[in-house]
């Protein structure tokens, strides 16, 4: 496919919504499968990865219906196969589990298949899915009672073997809401009660939806500073899930790549409408504030889920550099290429530490931003857990591969718009993983 350009732009105006979060539909999606009753999901998000999850539970026992398409996303039911549902219709041969592209139902499942008394089941996906590490599931199960086995002691496919879990407490070694999710849907089918302990805060999207599903979640907010405690989250077994309904907000990690277009295109002024401001998701927020980004907020209010949601407002203006260290990146992870985009154009030396984490996402995001934004004319130096960029007038223009990363596709077309000369991306396809619409939407901005 031949690569997409995108031209130096005039002013970005007007007001979006973005697509339904990525994070929350495919939790969504699992825990109205783990119930007994039928779910109804509002603003669902259409895209490869979360189709994924819905083939995914439906293989699994749960009855998927689409309703048809509101505002905010896809209408759904889910009558859901039950705590026990795959271990009570699973075979004695092995049954196997395509997660495509999706990350975090190959994450999740497990905790919930673990669980179940007997069965087996294979979960693999894609190339880019066979590169994530799956051993950071694999061990807290194991723990738990599980027969769990990975690819070389750590690489897809994943075989999870049903069994009778019991409780643990599990301090996460690396921070990742991927990984303690996982642990706590464990918790709801094994013997007693299951806590991981978290040092650095995560997402708490799962701790929220449980907690609107009925279920009694324990949390110990944890402290900062000098003597600081970690934060722990406890589930027992046994817990009916009846989640009703959950509305699906925003997702900031998709609208935050308008919200840098506005930041860094003179002259613009952009509002993002119902997104997600969950506090463990909008880190960036934080950082761009330090940066001297003019970033609003504009209003909030509730929905079905526990989820707050509101809206943003982002201008042009001048930016400052900033340094990120491993406390914001769990709660920023997913908008750390864009730091180095608007690092680019910020007036000094902006330092991402303690970011790891990215080298196991679709690609290794770290070599990604560097490669990437450097063909772009960035002086950026690469890092073991980050990187470096010096500001120096923005950037050239140039081309970049996306290399199949849906976040780095959507980079290299705000940076065309902020560049001097164009940027050609190749692979901008890989966008409607995440955000079938991007393209349309960035361009509905840029019209006079």
């Amino acid at each position: 496919m031949a690569p997409t350009g995108f031209e130096p732009s005039g002013p970005l105006r007007g007001r979006l919504r973005p697509p339904p979060d990525k994070s929350i539909s495919h939790r969504a999606a699992l825990l109205a499968a783990m119930a007994e009753g039928t779910t109804r999901i509002e603003g669902y998000l259409a895209a490869g990865d979360t189709r994924a999850t819905l083939a995914a539970v439906g293989e699994l026992g749960a009855a998927v219906t689409e309703l048809g398409v509101g505002e905010g996303g896809l209408e759904l039911e889910i009558r859901g196969a039950g705590p026990r549902g795959p271990g009570d219709t699973a075979s004695g041969s092995e049954q196997r589990i395509d997660v495509a592209n999706a990350g975090t139902p190959l994450r999740l499942l497990p905790g919930w298949l673990a669980g179940q008394g007997t069965g087996r089941w294979v979960l693999d996906g894609d190339e880019s899915i066979r590169r994530r590490p799956v051993d950071r599931v694999a061990e807290p199960l194991t723990r738990m009672g599980a027969a769990v086995s990975c690819r070389q002691g750590r690489l897809p496919p994943l075989a999870v073997e049903g069994a009778e879990l019991h409780g643990i407490s599990y301090e996460l070694p690396v921070a990742s809401a991927q990984v303690k999710s996982c642990v706590l849907l464990a918790g709801l089918l094994a013997e007693g009660e299951t806590e991981v302990v978290e040092r650095v805060p995560t997402r708490d999207h799962t701790e929220r939806m449980l907690a609107a599903a009925g279920v009694p979640v324990e949390i110990t907010e944890g402290t900062r500073g000098r003597g600081a405690t970690p934060r722990r989250i406890a589930v027992r077994g046994g817990e009916r899930l009846d989640p009703g309904t959950i509305s699906v907000p925003g997702d900031f990690s998709a609208g935050a790549f308008h919200l840098a277009a506005a930041l860094l295109v003179p002259g613009s002024e952009v509002v993002i409408e119902g997104v997600g401001l969950n506090p463990t998701r909008v880190g960036l927020l934080g950082i761009l504030r330090r940066m001297g980004a003019a970033v609003e907020v504009e209003s909030e209010e509730g929905g079905a889920g526990g989820e707050p949601r509101g809206a943003l407002v982002a201008r042009h203006g001048g930016l400052r550099s900033t340094r990120v260290g491993a406390q914001e990146v769990a709660v920023a992870i997913d908008e750390l290429p864009l730091v180095g985009l608007i690092g680019c154009f910020a007036e000094g030396e902006t330092v991402v530490a303690g970011a790891g984490e990215l080298r196991h996402k679709e690609t290794d995001r770290i070599a990604g931003i560097v490669e990437g934004l450097r063909g772009l004319g960035a002086e950026i130096e690469e890092r073991p857990d980050g990187f470096a960029v010096r500001g120096h007038n923005g950037l050239r223009g140039g081309s970049l591969d996306a290399r199949g990363d849906h976040r780095m596709a959507m980079l290299g077309a705000v940076a065309g718009l902020a560049s001097r000369d164009g940027v050609e991306v190749a692979g901008m396809d890989a966008a409607a993983v995440s955000y079938p619409g991007f393209e349309a939407n960035l361009a509905a901005l840029t019209r006079p």
